[in-house]
């Protein structure tokens, strides 16, 4: 996260991501880290415990073009879902503000913008 926030109760579902500070229309709210985010293949995936696979396809979500299941190391993994999304995820540079998000507001994402597996309910091509 590029952005101060914590998690609370969500009206949404169940745990949600909520801003610790006013964060202005256009500004990057989340990026990929390589070394603290990371990506798993789908044969890694396939070997872990049940359990361990259970929370990548919970948390992580599959990008063909990163070769894996990107699984994000922060708790960027609480963004819930919302057709109307504070957040635009079809750029390449990562997650920007759609609109102002005030102090306390969840912090949402629209997951058909980049969900191709892992959240079986949503299934788009990845466009970051």
């Amino acid at each position: 996260m590029l952005v101060k926030t914590y998690l609370d109760k969500s009206k949404i579902h169940g745990i949600g991501l909520f801003a610790a500070e006013f964060i202005p229309n256009g500004k990057l709210v989340w990026k990929f880290v390589s070394g603290f985010d990371f990506v798993m293949t789908k044969k890694e995936v396939a070997k872990l415990p049940e359990v361990a696979r259970s929370w990548v396809l919970t948390y992580g979500y599959y990008n063909k073009e990163e070769g894996g299941y990107v699984i994000c190391a922060d708790d960027a993994r609480f963004f819930n879902h919302s057709d109307n999304s504070n957040t635009d995820n079809t750029k390449m540079i990562g997650t920007i503000a759609s609109k102002d998000i005030k102090k306390g507001e969840e912090i949402t994402c629209n997951y058909k913008e980049f969900v191709e597996e892992g959240r079986p309910f949503l299934k788009k091509k990845i466009m970051r």
